[in-house]
């Protein structure tokens, strides 16, 4: 039993479990949370369309994310969706800069952060991961995997919101 290992697991474990009460206040309206139609109207207007079905997707994803990190089971992939999931959260937010209390991005900029963290270091010996013997960093294959998985796997929705906010050019008739 080391240190290392044991801090692993409490933040593995902590992590986890903010982010699952993060996901299902989108999900399920729990923690003071608005549910899919009150977070699906607050996508909207960050130009993620259709909010509902936008925010459950988040949700599951955060949900999804949480609970192979608190495991340990398939770590590096349950952390490509979680960083390509904050990168998205954090991107409604940067106009206003990183810090919290001025609006900005910081709590899903940290996120995604603790997220390539552990997809750097692995998520140690207590875990299924480690149990079953299945591949986990240290070593820079499956770490950069998750980190440029993670990174491209937030282009798609970035570019789609990116389309919904352009104002829509009118049509000119001759």
């Amino acid at each position: 039993m080391t240190g290392t290992d044991i801090g692993l697991l409490l933040l593995r474990l902590g992590v986890a479990a903010l982010l699952s009460g993060h996901a299902t206040q989108k999900l399920f309206g729990w923690f003071r949370g608005g549910g899919p139609a009150a977070a699906g109207a607050l996508f909207e207007t960050w130009g993620f369309r259709p909010g509902p079905a936008l925010a459950v997707l988040a949700g599951v994803c955060e949900l999804a994310g949480a609970a192979s990190v608190a495991t340990g089971l398939l770590t590096a992939g349950g952390c490509a969706v979680l960083i390509g999931t904050m990168i998205v959260a954090a991107s409604p937010a940067a106009a206003n800069g990183l810090w919290a209390h001025l609006g900005g991005n910081e709590v899903p900029v940290v996120y995604a952060f603790l997220a390539a963290v552990l997809a750097v270091t692995g998520p140690g010996r207590y875990s299924l991961d480690h149990l079953f013997g299945l591949p986990t960093p240290p070593g820079a294959g499956w770490s950069l995997t998750a980190l440029a998985a993670g990174v491209a796997g937030a282009v798609p929705m970035l570019l789609r919101r990116r389309a919904a906010l352009r104002p829509h050019d009118e049509e000119v008739s001759p």
